[in-house]
């Protein structure tokens, strides 16, 4: 994610009508830790990516992929 804002994750959470700390109670992780995701400033497992698509109902293209500039 190189420091980017990850827009479309916190847009399929909140289409999700979820909160960080909704999403990190499913997927076992804290909401510190998705708000660091969102922000750019943590970069997670692909364990972690797969686990939160599956809880949107996304795939990893809908919230990971970022198109080269």
């Amino acid at each position: 994610m190189d420091g980017k804002k990850n827009i479309k994750l916190k847009l399929a959470r909140v289409e999700m009508n979820m909160s960080q700390e909704q999403l990190a109670d499913e997927i076992g992780v804290t909401r510190q830790t998705i708000g660091l995701i969102e922000s750019g400033n943590y970069n997670p497992t692909i364990k972690l990516c797969i686990s939160i698509c599956k809880v949107l109902g996304k795939t990893l293209n809908d919230i990971f992929w970022t198109e080269e500039e």
